[in-house]
């Protein structure tokens, strides 16, 4: 119903402003809509909707005006508050404290501006009693508001003295006038949007005018999935890994033992990373089915005396570590425990150790990218789960150069030229490096990944010969596509708080390669 009203009263205006046209141009559409009884901002539409058919031309012209604010209406309907307050004065007077009793909040103002119009007055020798100055008085304010609820409005200095005590507010609006456009007609005549079979059997089409198609219009929005920009960054990464040759890892699973995520990397079960509040620990099953016996022997002795049986189909000399260990007792309890996996070098380690069991050592590359979980705060930089990238080359005699070259390399095709590197120390890799970026958006270096070289005592119990090395980095997925899409907020970015406007309109992620 409501619908319907508005389309009539709209077909009511079209009919006025063009049946006006007629006599000659409207000069003022504010005055003409006055004039009919009209809403304004409707005479307004209906003008843009003939404007768009040619029907007409229009030429805006903009106006200055001004609108009352609450405390103004109540002026208009009630007087100023001075105005009130001189008629609560009684003949004999009334004490201050009598007048702001009766008055309210508004006694203040209303007093001030009396003193000022000096419409009463204060007699210090009755104690300060306030009297009448004027038998009576003309409420200006509330004429001048008046007036402009009409569209008349005062001389400048009134208005700002209205505008100062806030009873009237800048409304700047906009008139048009209206002239005869190139196919103007006393009425007009409905453009169709389609050919129908009706008319091209009685050949109205060849006469019938026709709406034209917008070619900019965007449509309607199919309301289809969208990929969010961590998936897109991820594929990203992908792409490139199996560019450089890399092979990916099986990261299927989240539920690790303690013994693959600690301990074959040479992790002492001492460190502060396994206690529980770096760690999310598995209540059930609290602890795994089985450990390779042989391979835990040697990581035992490794942890414990720092050397341990080595050899192995590719290292048949079994030529000693030389390492000194951690000089502690090492618990098969410890290592039995499941938790959510730290990092994917759990993987990593796991793939090596299979490499390690084959007859002959065959140089390989591999990566992976799947999400991992520590117990952080959280913070703009840090979440409880995120996803970590990884990339290891296991080959004879890599050093640190390697490995800086390949880092580098590897960012490169990223788009990220400006990488810095830090000394820092990992359990399992030694030399150890600290990967940073330069981030826009928070205005200094980002840590964006680890690195190093696998220690021997992670390599040598797996049986890889002497000569075996392996380089490996590692960064977050969230950070680099931070820097991406310039996002100051991990938590804008992953987690219950992320903006579904974002993830629909997030542009294509092309990284420069």
């Amino acid at each position: 119903l409501i619908v319907t009203c508005a389309t009539m009263a709209a077909t009511d205006i079209e009919a006025a402003v063009l049946s006006q046209l007629q006599a000659g141009a409207i000069a003022n559409s504010l005055d003409f809509a006055k004039q009919k009884g009209y809403d304004h901002l409707a005479v307004i539409g209906v003008l843009k909707s003939l404007v768009s058919d040619k029907y007409v031309v229009i030429e805006p012209s903009d106006h200055e005006g001004w609108k009352l604010t609450d405390e103004g209406e109540q002026c208009v309907s009630k007087g100023s508050p001075e105005a009130q307050i001189f008629a609560l004065v009684p003949d004999d007077g009334a004490s201050k404290d009598e007048i702001e009793k009766l008055a309210g909040a508004m006694a203040k103002v209303g007093l001030s501006q009396c003193m000022q119009s000096k419409w009463l007055r204060i007699d210090k020798d009755q104690g300060g009693k306030i009297f009448k100055n004027e038998a009576s008085v003309t409420d200006a304010v509330k004429e001048q508001l008046a007036a402009v609820v009409k569209g008349t409005f005062p001389p400048k200095q009134d208005l700002d003295k209205l505008k100062k005590r806030k009873l009237v507010a800048s409304a700047n609006y906009k008139t048009y006038s209206v002239a005869k456009g190139e196919e103007y007609a006393p009425q007009r005549a409905k453009a169709a949007t389609d050919i129908t079979q009706e008319m091209i059997n009685d050949g109205s089409w060849k006469t019938q005018k026709f709406k034209p198609y917008n070619f900019n219009a965007l449509g309607q929005d199919t309301g289809a999935g969208r990929l969010h920009p961590l998936l897109k960054v991820r594929a990203q990464f992908r792409e490139i890994f199996l560019e450089m040759g890399f092979e990916e890892m099986p990261t299927n699973r989240f539920v690790e033992t303690s013994f693959w995520n600690f301990d074959s990397l040479f992790q002492p079960q001492a460190h502060p990373a396994r206690d529980m509040q770096d760690t999310f620990f598995i209540k059930d099953p609290a602890t795994c089915l089985s450990i390779p016996p042989e391979y835990m022997a040697k990581v035992k002795a490794t942890h414990e005396v720092g050397d341990c049986q080595t050899g192995g189909p590719q290292d048949p000399q079994a030529s000693p570590i030389k390492s000194l260990g951690y000089r502690n007792t090492w618990a098969e309890g410890e290592a039995q425990k499941n938790l959510l996996r730290t990092h994917t070098t759990a993987i990593s380690a796991q793939m090596l150790y299979k490499l390690a069991q084959q007859k002959e050592f065959t140089p390989k590359k591999y990566f992976s990218i799947d999400r991992v979980f520590r117990n952080e705060t959280l913070d703009a930089t840090h979440l409880a789960e995120f996803h970590q990238i990884e990339g290891l080359v296991v080959d004879r005699n890599l050093a640190l150069g390697d490995l800086m070259g390949m880092i580098e390399a590897f960012f490169e095709k990223l788009g990220l030229k400006d990488i810095r590197f830090k000394p820092t120390y990992n359990p399992y890799t030694e030399p150890s490096m600290e990967i940073f970026h330069w981030h826009e958006g928070l205005n200094k270096y980002v840590e964006i990944g680890n690195s190093g070289m696998f220690r021997p005592e992670m390599l040598r119990p797996m049986g890889f010969p002497e000569d075996v090395s392996c380089i490996a980095w590692g960064l977050s997925l969230e950070r680099p596509t931070m820097i991406l899409y310039k996002i100051d907020n991990i938590r804008d970015l992953f987690g219950h708080k992320v903006d579904l406007g974002m993830i629909k309109s997030n542009p294509i992620c092309r990284l420069v390669k």
